[in-house]
């Protein structure tokens, strides 16, 4: 076995937490290690005045990381997972799946409305969020508030909020947590709300394909019930060919059989047309779940949701 891991990381500050997590956890558990980290700007993190749907989404935070391990300079990457595409390079894969944080999506106010809810935001409040995922959702439940993108790390957006640019923003509970800021969530919005992103709140260490010293060494952060949760939303993802930067939400639980209820929606971006549904199923077969609950909702019309989606961002590239 390698007696040194070179892990490649953005160089976010939410990124290098994570990051920073994973090689603490594999040292603690491979005492005689050697682990490095290479922390790198992608794409995503280059271009700031365009909002994500515009510029792709096709590896946007990944490229980068992934390119070091195909030329031998890393030997793993870690994820946000909600950020690796379901369709990854030939040569790498899926190395493992950490236990998930919540998943939930949180509303942060500003200060003026310490006393409000997502539900009793005035008229006219300006909602920050770069996803168009919650974007649909939201205007789907609440189409008297007005939604403006916001991009820039945790730090940057909070600080915009907190200079009155937004009256709220929407970001993913775990980020906060992570970073120590989980005293600015005012609200986790409901599930019945806004479904959250495929893998929201976990983390995926991706490595080359057939490395098995590397995928011994990353196996003791596998958290089965997390990856089997995720990975039957990846593959709701995939089925839909959807990407990072589209009106599709996810929701997983566990049955008190012990089964695994997939929940799914997809929506149109001005939240007009909203599909949902649910599949259940043995959790020891999480891919065919997802498969199911895509071919149901393409059934009901996602399909051509999805590709009214994709032809108005073509349009505005």
């Amino acid at each position: 076995m390698a007696s040194t891991l070179r892990i490649a990381s953005r160089r976010s500050q939410l990124a290098m937490v994570q990051t920073h997590w994973v090689r603490d956890e594999l040292a603690r558990a491979h005492a005689d290690l050697g682990i490095t980290i290479e922390a790198m700007a992608t794409q995503g993190d280059k271009i700031l005045d365009v909002a994500l749907a515009k510029i792709g989404d096709k590896g946007l935070f990944t490229k980068e990381l992934e390119a070091q391990m195909l030329v031998n300079r890393a030997d793993i990457a870690v994820h946000s997972l909600k950020d690796l595409p379901t369709n990854l390079p030939e040569g790498l894969m899926l190395g493992c799946i950490t236990e998930r944080e919540d998943p939930a999506d949180a509303l942060v106010v500003h200060q003026k409305h310490s006393d409000k809810t997502l539900a009793t935001l005035p008229a006219g409040s300006v909602v920050g969020t770069s996803s168009l995922r919650r974007l649909a959702q939201l205007r789907h439940h609440f189409p008297h508030l007005q939604f403006k993108d916001v991009r820039g790390n945790v730090i940057t957006r909070l600080q915009k909020l907190d200079d009155g640019e937004y009256d709220c923003l929407i970001l993913a509970a775990a980020g906060l947590g992570r970073l120590g800021l989980g005293d600015r969530i005012h609200e986790l919005i409901d599930p019945a709300i806004s479904l959250h992103a495929v893998g929201q709140g976990a983390l995926g260490i991706e490595c080359r394909d057939g490395d098995t010293a590397v995928l011994e060494q990353i196996q003791v952060l596998e958290h089965t019930p997390t990856a089997r949760r995720c990975l039957a939303e990846r593959a709701f993802l995939r089925e839909l060919e959807g990407g990072c930067q589209v009106p599709i939400g996810v929701n997983t639980r566990f049955a008190d059989s012990g089964e695994l209820i997939l929940t799914g929606m997809v929506a149109s971006l001005d939240g007009g047309r909203l599909l949902r549904d649910a599949v259940q199923g043995p959790q020891e077969d999480p891919e065919a779940l997802g498969i199911d609950l895509a071919q149901r909702l393409r059934g009901q019309g996602a399909g051509e949701i999805l590709e009214e989606i994709f032809a108005s961002v073509r349009s505005q590239a």
